[in-house]
């Protein structure tokens, strides 16, 4: 099963991805993680992905496109992929549908994760307090979520009308959220 987790920055995707990964054996593919390491090589592709992020813009589709193409044998191994931040828009929705059929394989369930734009705000300042990372900034923050509502509002009727967008209350507790999850894959 191929499954995309939909939601805005800190909407809890990282967290009900890395439960489905223990749970059900599938490959998260995290852009989010996949941007931080690179990031953290210090490679020139992490410098570049550096300054894109901190000043809250999104990252390249071609940049994006070639990381997760570069784990899809992966996930073909594990049976499944959990697609985390990826696609942000509709550029990369179609290059993504055009990657998997090409593997003869397919999104299967899109799960978008309902929250609040001020419960938002207030768990990311809360995690940069606590972890320190530069893209949770809350300034930078803003920036990525105006972005998020700007350029995914199109993935949402694209997904609707492929049957495959499922609605999840994302202001539940973590057990909560993973129940509804569990239930929306299950049906």
């Amino acid at each position: 099963m191929n499954l995309i987790l939909f939601g805005p920055p800190a909407a809890g995707k990282g967290t009900q991805a890395k439960r489905l990964v223990e749970t059900r054996g599938m490959v998260q593919l995290s852009t989010g993680d996949m941007l931080r390491a690179a990031i953290a090589s210090g490679s020139d592709l992490g410098q570049t992905v550096k300054g894109i992020m901190e000043r809250g813009d999104l990252v390249t589709d071609e940049i994006v496109i070639a990381l997760i193409e570069s784990r899809l044998t992966e996930t073909e191994a594990a049976g499944g992929a959990i697609f985390d931040g990826f696609p942000r828009t509709l550029a990369q929705a179609r290059a993504l549908d055009d990657m998997l059929a090409w593997r003869a394989t397919r999104i299967d369930r899109v799960v978008r994760l309902k929250v609040d734009d001020e419960a938002l705000l207030a768990r990311v300042t809360r995690r940069f307090e606590e972890q320190g990372r530069p893209d949770d900034n809350p300034a930078s923050f803003t920036v990525r979520l105006d972005a998020y509502n700007r350029n995914t509002a199109p993935l949402l009727p694209y997904y609707e009308g492929q049957g495959k967008l499922v609605e999840v209350d994302g202001m539940g507790t973590v057990d909560q959220v993973a129940a509804a999850i569990d239930a929306a894959l299950a049906g």
